[in-house]
């Protein structure tokens, strides 16, 4: 639902991004890479996949990341690698008012959930933003996409939101079918030929996507392709302009 006329509005750049541990497609282990296509975007708030957190000897990625692009970041982490937290991240421009995150855990399946990150726009506005990296499994995604629709729809959070992050639907499924009944979804095919962000260097499949719920209008939605990321992480980074009211 686009903002109503003379109702306050903000244009805000979010942008999905799964680093894949800054580890790129030759092998390398490279933040810098990652925030330097990160401050090409120029996003007021990035959603942030497979990051390596704080350990005992490091401070981690997300850490390292927010200090190099002067973003104020939350982590919110699935499970442990080499004694690292690893997970998803929030970078913001905006302060960070609230910060939750809510199991989406399937059966024995890997450790999943999705966070969530209420960011003050303006003095008097919220918008609440939903990081999520669901499973590989079928029944698994479809299982976590209702979990997902009903805690967005939870009337007792008020405002515009976003959902965005890595659905891992290779195509059109049961997950994509439950989100689309509940959320509106930006249809990049409307917006861009190349639709595809994965995997990075020859991307043939679009594994992240962008949903919403309130009023936002959809202005620009792009996905960078400069030699950098196409080599810096397995994903592309899909990046929109959204005109919100509040």
């Amino acid at each position: 639902m686009p903002p109503d006329e003379g109702k306050s509005t903000r244009v805000v750049r979010v942008a999905t991004y799964n680093i894949h541990r800054c580890r790129g497609l030759d092998g390398r282990t490279r933040p810098a890479r990652i925030a330097s296509v990160l401050a090409s975007i120029e996003a007021d708030i990035v959603a942030l996949q497979e990051v390596v957190g704080a350990s005992p000897l490091r401070e981690g990625q997300a850490a390292e990341l927010g200090a190099a692009l002067g973003m104020g970041w939350v982590m919110a982490p699935t499970r442990h690698l080499r004694n690292a937290l690893f997970g998803n991240v929030v970078l913001s421009r905006f302060p960070i008012r609230h910060h939750q995150q809510y199991d989406l855990t399937w059966k024995t399946c890997e450790s999943r959930l999705v966070q969530r990150v209420d960011a003050a726009v303006t003095d008097e506005h919220t918008l609440h933003f939903y990081n999520v990296h669901l499973g590989t499994a079928l029944l698994e995604r479809r299982n976590q996409a209702v979990k997902l629709a009903s805690i967005v729809h939870d009337r007792r959070i008020t405002g515009p939101k976003i959902v965005l992050g890595d659905f891992n639907e290779w195509a059109p499924g049961l997950a994509t079918d439950v989100l689309g009944r509940r959320l509106q979804s930006i249809d990049i095919r409307k917006h861009i030929r190349r639709r595809w962000t994965y995997p990075g260097f020859f991307p043939i499949l679009n594994l992240d996507h962008i949903y919403y719920e309130g009023r936002v209008e959809v202005m620009t939605v792009a996905l960078p392709r400069t030699r950098l990321a196409l080599v810096a992480s397995d994903h592309l980074p899909l990046v929109a302009d959204l005109r919100i009211g509040f």
